[in-house]
């Protein structure tokens, strides 16, 4: 049975992430809309960080977390909380992240459906996402535009906030899902945070340029300036050594994340290999990822660095073989780490 709000939030999906679109189908009944429903709730508040300069000074991502804990009068509320975020939204927002802002009573009409083991680690979640953002913004400087975080502990907290806090939840979620995954908690909760870290971190590298053109940077300033750079200088053609030295060593940090990520995934049960493909794939595409961001200057240019089709399809299957074997999959992860951002399946 379709519960309500089910099919906007299936059709959402692929149109505000390729990834999770690929890898969340993968993850049995009822878990599969819940974590389809986290990550919609996770993104309007991504949304509002970059796409509304007003959000912190109105408090939006601070109704936002006050709706998902789905108090009485939260249905009301919600649709004033959605026109009032969809003002404050930039004219130049993607259509697509516009409308699941509008679209917000829909996602959170979904997740009252729910059972109820799924509500307090949404809650959770994007209740301590939204204040981990307000914290930065705040310590910063406060609307938007973050120039540079003070150093590498500060990007792991950020990282943290926005989705090592993912981990957490995942993990929660897993556990109350599956009678498998029970004995397997203590193997997972050390590294849940590394597993969604990992994954933010080899965004912010790989999106460096796009962020910079919308005004932000994620990246630690001493960092940048014992490299002899800053937010201004990190794109010019002048710097790019400095630059693509600067990336190389935080995509050592980043490796050392997927590390630990990769045990995150083979501590899960092999009898739930909807759970495990469902975080090997976007850890498999964070290791291609970062290949294609060390010693790459390109990733300083205006057009993207991605991974080619062929090579998510390869690597999907791949995957799938080799799912039930942790022997395999970290020799498949060594693999992957091999190849040179050079190769024809990476654009």
């Amino acid at each position: 049975m379709v519960v309500p709000g089910e099919s906007f939030c299936r059709a959402q999906l692929p149109r505000v992430s390729r990834t999770f679109a690929l890898n969340i189908p993968l993850l049995p009944a009822p878990l599969d809309l819940a974590v389809t429903v986290a990550y919609l709730l996770c993104r309007i508040a991504d949304t509002l960080e970059d796409e509304a300069p007003g959000a912190l000074q109105g408090g939006l991502l601070e109704e936002l977390a006050g709706l998902v804990a789905l108090e009485p009068g939260w249905e009301a509320r919600t649709r004033s909380f959605s026109r009032r975020a969809c003002l404050a939204l930039r004219s130049g927002a993607p259509v697509a992240e516009a409308e699941l802002v509008a679209g917000t009573p829909t996602v959170l009409e979904t997740l009252a459906s729910l059972p109820p083991w799924v509500h307090p680690h949404i809650a959770r979640c994007v209740r301590t996402m939204t204040g981990g953002m307000n914290h930065i913004q705040q310590v910063n400087g406060g609307g938007g535009g973050v120039r540079g975080l003070p150093d590498l502990q500060a990007l792991s907290l950020y990282c943290y906030y926005v989705a090592g806090v993912v981990g957490e939840m995942l993990t929660g979620l897993f556990v109350a899902s599956s009678p498998w995954v029970v004995p397997r908690e203590a193997r997972l909760v050390p590294r849940a945070v590394a597993f969604g870290r990992a994954l933010q971190l080899t965004n912010i590298l790989k999106d460096v340029r796009e962020d910079l053109d919308r005004g932000s940077c994620w990246l630690p300033r001493d960092r940048m300036a014992a490299h002899g750079l800053e937010p201004a200088t990190l794109v010019l053609p002048g710097h790019r050594a400095q630059a693509v030295a600067l990336m190389d060593e935080l995509v050592a940090v980043a490796r050392g994340e997927l590390d630990v990520a990769l045990e995150y995934s083979l501590a899960l049960p092999t009898e739930e290999p909807g759970l495990r493909l469902f975080c090997l794939y976007p850890l498999f595409f964070a290791v291609l990822t970062l290949n294609a961001v060390e010693g790459n200057p390109a990733v300083f240019d205006p057009a993207p660095v991605k991974i080619g089709r062929d090579a998510v399809r390869s690597l999907m299957l791949l995957t799938q073989e080799r799912v039930s074997s942790d022997a395999a999959l970290r020799a498949l992860h060594a693999e992957c780490s091999r190849v040179p951002h050079g190769m024809e399946a990476l654009t």
